[in-house]
């Protein structure tokens, strides 16, 4: 195996099943979404899409371990897979980037043009009347419609008192956390570098807890704008980028956790060495970037 400077791996379909995944995962979230407020099971198909999602994860993530553990991995291979994951995360940068950029269209342009504002004002015209607003809890068409009591903004969070008050600093809370366990897996990751195990296992730990703390929270703060403050994904534009931009995040952070209790698993089982641990590496990359995400979602969702 010494002389072969690259190994190729053996034919799979674990990529093939990944694909249609994807497809499932496509066709069952796009209907569960048109389909909210309806009788219809169009959500069963997005439960299947993810049960195929981490089984597929599961003997996928398995196969490369036993090629990892069997010493295959030469470090050719190894440049590969750090390549490979920096162009993944790129691409998730993009993906939120794509998000970022239609709520700032939207808020800076879009709106203000319904209102009457800027150089295609004209539009106003269309809908007289309609004020440029935000946040925007109504089309032009809704004027009729209430629209939700509150907005989820930091500002609106602290006016509350009593247990609201505690649920609606949701927000901060979940900033705390995920900063929080930035620096926990920074630790842990430290601790693995200095062959200190225990180190990385009690930190990866911690942070594993801040992770699911966060996704905890983050329905808690769902179930309060469903049921008590009137805001849902057809509250308008505000409500669908709300929930649009933290609901993709929250599911990277339940990834990220994921991969993460996998590392830890493995470290439980003596894998990882000072000088080999990508998978945990990759894993800690893709950490800190839905950390930098929060943060991005606080600043523009949240505060302005």
């Amino acid at each position: 195996m010494s002389d072969q400077p690259y190994h190729i791996p053996e034919s799979s379909k674990l990529p093939f099943a990944m694909a249609v995944t994807l497809l499932v995962l496509i066709i069952g979230a796009a209907n569960t979404v048109i389909d909210l407020g309806t009788d219809s099971n169009s959500y069963l198909i997005l439960f299947l899409a993810f049960a195929m999602m981490w089984t597929t994860m599961f003997f996928w993530f398995r196969q490369v371990i036993h090629e990892n553990q069997a010493g295959l991995n030469n470090p050719m291979l190894k440049d590969s897979y750090v390549y490979g994951m920096a162009w993944f995360i790129f691409s998730e940068v993009m993906f939120f980037f794509a998000f970022f950029f239609a709520l700032a269209y939207i808020r800076n342009f879009a709106v203000p043009w319904l209102g009457g504002e800027g150089e295609k004002g004209i539009t106003n015209m269309l809908w007289p009347g309609f004020e440029a607003t935000w946040p925007l809890m109504m089309t032009p068409d809704q004027a009729i419609f209430e629209g939700p009591k509150e907005d989820m903004s930091l500002n609106t969070a602290y006016s509350h008192g009593g247990l609201a008050g505690v649920l609606g600093w949701l927000p901060l809370w979940n900033t705390i956390f995920l900063l929080t366990s930035s620096l926990t897996v920074h630790i842990a990751h430290l601790g693995l570098k200095n062959g200190n195990r225990t180190q990385f296992n009690v930190w990866l730990g911690m942070t594993l807890v801040l992770g699911y703390l966060f996704v905890i929270f983050q329905g808690l703060e769902y179930y309060e704008a469903y049921s008590h403050m009137g805001l849902t994904l057809n509250t308008g534009i505000y409500g669908t980028t709300f929930f649009m931009l933290t609901g993709f995040h929250g599911f990277h952070v339940c990834l990220g956790a994921i991969i993460l209790t996998v590392m830890l698993l493995r470290s439980l089982n003596g894998h990882f060495t000072a000088d080999d641990h990508f998978g945990f590496e990759a894993g800690s990359w893709y950490w800190h970037f839905v950390d930098v995400v929060w943060v991005c979602l606080v600043a523009f969702v949240y505060v302005m």
